[in-house]
C-alpha cells in the first residue's frame, strides 16, 4: 500500500513552496494569465483551495463535489478574490486537509473520487500532492518542471503511464526515460514506437503541460494524448 503518512509530509512540503511563491506575488499579479487556457491565476489558486476541501470530502466518505456545476462556479466565484483572501484560504484549506489526513483511519478502504473514479484512500494524498506540484508550475511564476521533487516526477510518470495503459486512442508505446529505464504505455500488443526524453520533458508531455518537441520518438510520430 501506498506511504500516506510520507505523502502528506510531502504535501506539506509542496505547500510550503507554494505559499511562499504566492506571498511573493501582488494583487495584478493574480489576475494575470496563468498556463491553463481560460483560467487567470486566481482561478489556479481557487481551484486548489477548493480541491483541498474536496479531497477531505473524499477522506471523510462524502462525495468529492455536489456537482461538476458546483465545481467550476466555485473556482469562477472565488478566482477573482485579491491576493490576501487567495493566501488565506489557500493555508486554511491545505490546513484543513492536513487534519483530515491526520485522523485515524483504514487507509486501506475504497474512495469515490470524481465522475465515479475509485481508488484506495491512501492514495489520496498523492492525489494531493499532484494538484499542488503541477498547478505551482501552472502559475508561470517562476517555478518549472525541472524544480520538481525527482520522487514526484518518477511517480507522476509512473501514474500517468498507468492511466494511459490499455486507451484505445493512444498507440502502443514505450515510454524511455533518461536513466535507460523503459514503460510500457498505449493500448495492448507489441509497442511499435518508443518515445525518449528527459524526465520533465516526459513529464510534461503526459501531463499536458508540453508538446512533447523537445522527445524524441522512434517508429513514428509522437502521438497526441487525450486530455486528462
Amino acid at each position: 500500500m501506498t506511504d500516506h503518512a510520507h505523502d502528506l509530509e510531502s504535501v506539506r512540503g509542496a505547500t510550503e513552496r507554494l505559499l511562499t511563491a504566492v506571498a511573493a506575488m501582488d494583487n495584478a499579479a493574480v489576475t494575470k494569465s496563468s498556463r491553463l487556457p481560460g483560467w487567470t491565476r486566481g482561478h489556479v489558486l481557487a481551484h486548489l483551495s477548493r480541491n483541498a476541501d474536496a479531497l477531505v470530502n473524499v477522506l471523510r466518505g462524502r462525495p468529492m463535489y455536489p456537482s461538476a456545476e458546483a465545481r467550476d462556479a466555485d473556482i469562477e466565484r472565488d478566482a477573482p478574490r485579491p491576493l490576501d483572501v487567495q493566501l488565506a484560504d489557500l493555508r486554511a484549506s491545505a490546513a484543513r486537509f492536513d487534519e483530515a489526513g491526520a485522523e485515524p483511519a483504514d487507509w486501506s478502504r475504497t474512495v469515490e473520487l470524481r465522475n465515479g473514479v475509485t481508488d484506495t484512500a491512501s492514495r489520496v494524498p498523492f492525489r494531493r500532492w499532484v494538484e499542488v506540484e503541477l498547478h505551482h508550475v501552472d502559475l508561470g511564476t517562476g517555478y518549472e518542471l525541472e524544480d520538481l521533487p525527482a520522487e514526484f516526477t518518477q511517480r507522476e510518470i509512473d501514474f500517468l503511464t498507468q492511466r494511459f495503459r490499455g486507451h484505445p486512442d493512444v498507440p502502443a508505446l514505450l515510454v524511455e526515460e533518461d536513466d535507460g529505464r523503459t514503460i510500457p504505455t498505449g493500448r495492448d500488443g507489441d509497442p511499435a514506437l518508443v518515445v525518449t526524453g528527459l524526465q520533465a520533458d516526459l513529464l510534461g508531455w503526459l501531463a499536458g503541460r508540453r508538446d512533447g518537441s523537445a522527445l524524441t520518438v522512434h517508429g513514428g510520430t509522437l502521438p497526441a494524448l487525450p486530455p486528462l
